[in-house]
């Protein structure tokens, strides 16, 4: 058999419906910049060569197109667009990426947190915005200040959010890595950053055992002399033994000791620090590689929107640790006004169906997984199909490595035939995706 007559017996996975198609916000974005512009843009791939020839009008029309909330973004788009390095967006531009991610305020579920184990928690937008209120509170009581660092030695849970949001609500800075890194791993990082705050868990749950972390950061704080005050988050305690060491505070006394404060964001330049991500280290110590928060949003807002069509009605699930960028960009799904569902712990728990459990249980309509985890699915003769509803499910993510021909063969007839499995591809150096669905 020829070449061509291979390729001409080859028929794709699967189409979207007509009606997925038309209402995407893809296509509401083609059309419209289409009418502002007065461009034929007939397709995908018109829209992007567009956007190559035509940055300032792109990202000025995604700004508007996604609601940035700003004091102010200014009128230039894009100043110095010949030089590299050393072009700048929005150099007018004053903004708050909390604010952003936080611009809802209402019973909505924002956060649903899964522990192995079974324990579930959920706090709605209002509730989350009342906590980081309180955890800002307590922030500005120890002296934070704009460009001060606060790390997080953490599981995935609602917590880790909450944190993230106050710091950068204040203009400080975040970075934080998993637990399960370890204190060499922990100081390697965190060394290099001189953090102020260090949030930790009392301990964590992976594979039917239970981890202790609050002995490895007093060591990470013994080890990094810049950190004044390590507070203690309640998962596996309730009520968590405190050490008798001054700088140790559980998290409910500590928001508890410090003056009330109306939650406020600081607005700031579009390119003001926002996270410290770190290299692999694979070559020696991890590098430290800063994201500024105006480029990190309108990223992450384009890819969740545009790419992944996400919208109030979804519920999004990536399943990450806070030491991987996923995290990062999983978190930003607030700005779109979705849920967010948290799963930390192993996905193989459950006999290997605790992730899929939970597409059933909290109506995921965004999955996102690693390729190895679809292939270990595949091994383990897992189907899904056979076995759960998955009525909500819309579109299944893979990264970390790219997805084999028999994984995407797995997922069209064990796990779910019509879905989107979008294999993608991005990085820590960008916080985003190179490549998207």
């Amino acid at each position: 058999m020829t070449e061509a007559n291979a390729n001409a017996d080859l028929q794709p996975l699967w189409h979207p419906s007509d009606e997925r198609v038309a209402s995407s916000q893809m296509t509401a974005f083609t059309r419209h910049v289409a009418d502002t512009y007065g461009v034929d843009i007939a397709d995908y791939t018109a829209l992007h060569r567009w956007s190559i020839d035509a940055p300032a009008d792109f990202w000025r029309t995604l700004w508007d197109w996604c609601s940035v909330v700003a004091s102010r973004r200014g009128n230039t788009i894009l100043a110095d667009e010949d030089q590299f390095p050393g072009a700048r967006w929005f150099p007018d531009a004053r903004l708050n990426f909390a604010e952003n991610l936080l611009q809802y305020r209402d019973d909505q579920t924002a956060l649903v947190g899964l522990i192995e184990g079974g324990e579930r928690r959920s706090l709605t937008y209002a509730e989350l915005w009342s906590m980081v209120e309180s955890v800002a509170a307590a922030m500005t009581a120890e002296g934070v200040q704009p460009g001060d660092r606060v790390a997080g030695f953490m599981p995935n849970i609602p917590e880790t959010v909450v944190a993230m949001l106050a710091t950068a609500s204040l203009g400080a800075v975040w970075t934080s890595c998993s637990p399960d890194f370890g204190r060499n791993g922990a100081t390697d990082r965190f060394g290099q950053v001189n953090p102020k705050l260090l949030f930790t868990a009392d301990a964590y749950r992976y594979n039917g055992k239970v981890i202790d972390c609050t002995e490895r950061a007093r060591e990470i704080a013994d080890a990094v002399t810049s950190i004044e005050r390590v507070v203690i988050v309640p998962l596996i305690q309730q009520q968590p033994p405190c050490p008798e060491d001054e700088r140790f505070a559980v998290l409910g006394t500590w928001m508890g000791q410090a003056p009330p404060r109306p939650l406020e964001f600081l607005q700031l330049p579009f390119d003001h620090p926002l996270y410290i991500m770190y290299s692999s280290g694979t070559t020696g110590v991890p590098k430290c590689i800063v994201h500024g928060a105006g480029g990190t949003l309108l990223q992450h807002l384009k890819e969740h929107q545009l790419h992944t069509d996400l919208g109030r009605d979804d519920v999004l699930f990536y399943f990450t640790t806070c030491g991987w960028m996923m995290w990062n960009w999983l978190v930003s799904g607030l700005a779109s006004g979705c849920t967010l569902v948290l799963y930390d712990g192993s996905p193989f728990a459950s006999q290997g169906r605790v992730l899929v459990d939970a597409i059933d249980a909290e109506g995921i309509t965004v999955f996102g997984v690693g390729a190895k985890y679809i292939d270990s699915l595949e091994k383990a003769n897992i189907r899904p199909t056979e076995s759960h509803q998955l009525t909500t499910l819309k579109t299944i993510l893979s990264t970390g490595s790219p997805l084999s021909r028999n994984s995407y063969e797995y997922i069209y007839r064990d796990f779910k035939a019509d879905v989107c499995l979008a294999s993608i591809s991005g990085g820590t150096d960008i916080i985003s995706c190179f490549v998207l669905g």
